[in-house]
């Protein structure tokens, strides 16, 4: 066991392979989970890249979602076209509340006999909650408790998934089914959260550790920590709960109108009719907003971090970065921001304040690598 494990933290399933591989490990959304492996965040980021990273998710929430009702019910709660969505398929959603804010980001998949709900670790509590008290009362909700959830990530991926099951090679990205691994049934995306192809795997706890060590096996593939998984999805352009979204933050201040589906909007099939429909549609109609997520490029060596405040050539202040780092991949600081949307425009510059100094940042189109999801 860690020595930084106490009794309030909670452990994966793997956790004992995670201290028994070198992993440091450090709390995280209440859970010991590790930050790094021997490689360092730099060579796992590139690594993933590169070949094949495998990352333990297994903190975030998995629920089942039971009932002929159960797309009508989850729909009225996002804004996303739910009672549509094939067999076979997911779909990125997020919770909004009356404000317009965003309570969480969360995953969908249809699976034929029931909905598969994955949603962030440090929101699943009031998640579940929110879902026990607004669905309709013959859907039935079970909070999986036996599952691991396994990401493998990366351009070699699914070279390796398929020798070990090759129905994956017919998978593209955002389909969801139920299929053999290591002789046990699991349900498996071709998704992810690095900008890379690549499979969510939730296999059943007892086989978690089995199914692991048959993926580490191959040479392609290495352990990768929570140091990574956040380069890698920054470079990738998505959002982080609690960083870059926030129940204060509409998904038009996020720049996430692609995930606000068509027929959920004013001109749409079923328009509205989710908590803070009338903002967030009035928002999209009038483009009546004050600030904008943007990505940011910087042209120092220095990373520029989540909480440093931006400014114009004026020298007012007009943001605030939510997550920065050094793109591995990019190889310049990367950031994502807040900024007022007169400066929004792609092109503008806007400077840093980074110990004392202003660095210059470029307002550029994100994602900053090219995204490379397995379309067919």
């Amino acid at each position: 066991m860690s020595d930084s494990l106490s009794e309030e933290l909670l452990v994966t399933p793997l956790h004992a392979l995670h201290i028994e591989m070198g992993g440091k490990m450090v709390p995280f959304a209440g859970y010991d989970m590790p930050v790094q492996y021997s490689l360092g965040v730099r060579k796992e980021h590139l690594h993933c890249r590169d070949a094949a990273g495998l990352f333990d998710v297994s903190h975030m929430g998995q629920v089942r979602l039971f009932g002929e009702n159960a797309a009508e019910g989850l729909e009225a709660l996002v804004p996303v076209d739910i009672m549509d969505l094939p067999v076979g398929k997911q779909r990125y959603a997020f919770f909004t509340n009356e404000q317009g804010g965003i309570n969480d980001d969360l995953m969908v998949g249809n699976l034929g006999d029931f909905l598969l709900v994955v949603v962030n670790a440090a929101c699943k509590q009031q998640d579940i909650a929110h879902l026990r008290a607004n669905l309709p009362s013959d859907v039935r909700l079970e909070v999986i408790e036996d599952r691991a959830l396994l990401a493998l990530q990366g351009p070699q991926a699914v070279e390796v998934l398929a020798k070990i099951n090759p129905a994956v090679n017919n998978m593209r990205f955002m389909d969801a089914m139920k299929i053999q691994l290591a002789g046990v049934e699991c349900y498996v995306s071709r998704s992810g959260y690095t900008g890379e192809d690549g499979f969510e795997i939730s296999v059943p706890a007892a086989q978690a550790e089995a199914l692991a060590r048959e993926l580490l096996a191959f040479a392609e593939v290495e352990w990768i920590g929570l140091g990574a998984r956040d380069s890698l999805r920054l470079e990738a352009g998505l959002c982080l709960y609690g960083h870059d979204l926030d129940e204060t933050t509409t998904p038009v201040e996020a720049s996430l109108l692609w995930g606000i589906s068509k027929a959920r909007r004013a001109e749409g099939s079923r328009p509205g009719g989710f908590p803070g429909a009338d903002i967030i549609l009035e928002q999209i109609k009038s483009k009546n907003i004050t600030r904008k997520r943007v990505g940011l490029l910087g042209t120092s060596k220095a990373p520029v971090r989540e909480g440093c405040e931006l400014f114009d050539a004026a020298d007012n202040k007009i943001g605030i970065v939510t997550s920065g780092t050094f793109g591995p991949s990019k190889g310049m600081p990367v950031a994502m921001a807040y900024v007022d949307v007169n400066c929004s425009q792609i092109g503008s510059e806007v400077f840093a304040e980074v110990r004392a100094k202003k660095l210059p940042m470029t307002v550029v189109k994100m994602p900053f690598v090219e995204a490379n999801y397995f379309r067919g």
